[in-house]
């Protein structure tokens, strides 16, 4: 039995048999005649995408660009620290690098969102019910960004109101100084906090020594001592105190460094001859004897009722030497800090924008049109390619038609009724 091959326009029904399928000729011809559909739908979208684009409110955007603070440590301060021993290149190099990724991350910080929110009310502008809404809300309206090459970080906030938008925007290096204000970001911020607690630390320190050598005082009744024994106080004061510095290096260098290290050998041999010096100066007996200078005179041969009052007064000169060389590390630790100033500073301040930024209603328009033109077009290329499919495959054709009854609602309705 001879089937028939449907006729396609602009095929012979022998051509069809030969190409048995669909070529570019079908898909060309269909489209011919799905022309007017394809026309009036294009035309519906190109109206839609007019009333978008004129419907939808203009958004501007501000933008402000900010100087991150950064280390601008003078040569003078440097030398002060070197001079002042190691504990200030310890200190110095306890704190990272700033980058400017750190301060990006600071102005998408919940704190910062949190104080702009307080002072603009974000939350009902945005309509976000919640604090993670508002976050979200916060990373749509406002986009920064940093330029890795000069490190300036650039904002740029959107908003229907221009002005709001500029209002917005300048707050933002407000509010990122008042989180810095609690955070210890650059170095000289770092510096400055680790010396502030030392500094209370000896204070402390201090003050008990200085109560430990009154209440030796009156136990023992001593009031002043010789010069050999004030000479004896202030070399091991001094001694002591270099101990000191000594083991805080060393306690912070076996953090990144093993005991084979060249700098942990040669700290640890410093301190083994510091430690024997003082020893020898503490002991009751000198290296050779009985044979001693009166500079070296040793704890042992000072009077016994003046032994505890030695021992109080050396660690009142300890603690008097360390603080001293905390406080002065300390105010240069303030003194860069200054430099850098409290926050970022505002290369170029943010101005209300007087030309919108979106929407760009011409290429919502074309956008529109091209769009109905190619789904319309699919759409006829989509109904044609099922007719055909039909005529040339009755049996799927009829498969096709059980599926829609099986899933046809009007059973279920009659039923119903």
């Amino acid at each position: 039995m001879n089937t028939k091959t449907p006729a396609v326009p602009g095929h012979s029904p022998s051509h069809d048999t030969q190409a048995k399928g669909i070529t570019l000729a079908h898909v060309l011809a269909w489209l011919g005649e799905g022309k007017k559909t394809i026309a009036i739908s294009s035309l519906i979208f190109l109206v839609i995408g007019v009333l978008i684009a004129f419907l939808t409110p203009p958004t501007y955007t501000a933008r402000l660009s900010l100087l991150p603070p950064g280390s601008q440590q003078s040569g003078a301060s440097s030398a002060a620290l070197a001079a002042l021993g190691s504990l200030g290149g310890l200190a110095g190099g306890l704190a990272p690098k700033t980058t400017d990724d750190l301060f990006v991350a600071l102005i998408k910080s919940d704190s910062v969102i949190r104080g702009l929110d307080h002072r603009f009310e974000l939350k009902k502008r945005y309509k976000a019910d919640t604090n993670e809404a508002l976050r979200k809300s916060f990373a749509v309206h406002v986009r920064v960004m940093s330029d890795k090459k000069t490190g300036v970080i650039e904002v740029e906030v959107d908003d229907v109101d221009p002005a709001f938008s500029a209002d917005l925007a300048n707050e933002i290096p407000l509010e990122l100084t008042k989180l810095l204000s609690r955070l210890a970001v650059t170095e000289a911020q770092q510096r400055r906090m680790f010396y502030e607690q030392q500094l209370k630390d000896g204070k402390e320190h201090l003050v008990k020594a200085e109560q430990d050598l009154r209440v030796v005082q009156e136990k023992s009744g001593v009031i002043v001592l010789d010069k050999q024994a004030e000479a004896l106080i202030g070399g091991a004061a001094q001694l002591r105190a270099v101990i000191a510095e000594r083991e805080v290096q060393l306690k912070v260098l076996r953090t990144s460094a093993t005991e084979q290290n060249p700098d942990v050998q040669r700290l640890q041999s410093e301190l083994t001859a510091l430690r024997s010096e003082l020893t020898r100066m503490e002991s009751n007996r000198a290296p050779d004897k009985d044979k001693f200078s009166p500079v070296d005179l040793p704890v042992g041969k000072i009077p016994e009722a003046a032994i505890d009052y030695v021992r109080a007064r050396r660690e009142l000169k300890l603690q008097e030497t360390l603080l001293e060389g905390i406080v002065r590390q300390y105010e240069l630790a303030k003194l860069d800090e200054a430099k850098e100033g409290s926050g970022p500073q505002p290369v170029d301040k943010a101005i209300a924008p007087d030309h919108k930024s979106k929407p760009a209603r011409g290429v919502i328009i074309l956008t529109s049109g091209l769009l109905g033109w190619f789904v319309s077009g699919l759409l006829v290329v989509w109904r044609r390619c099922l007719a055909y499919d039909r005529e040339r495959y009755p049996e799927r054709a009829q498969a096709w038609q059980w599926v829609r009854q099986a899933w046809s609602l009007q059973p279920l309705k009659a039923r119903l009724e």
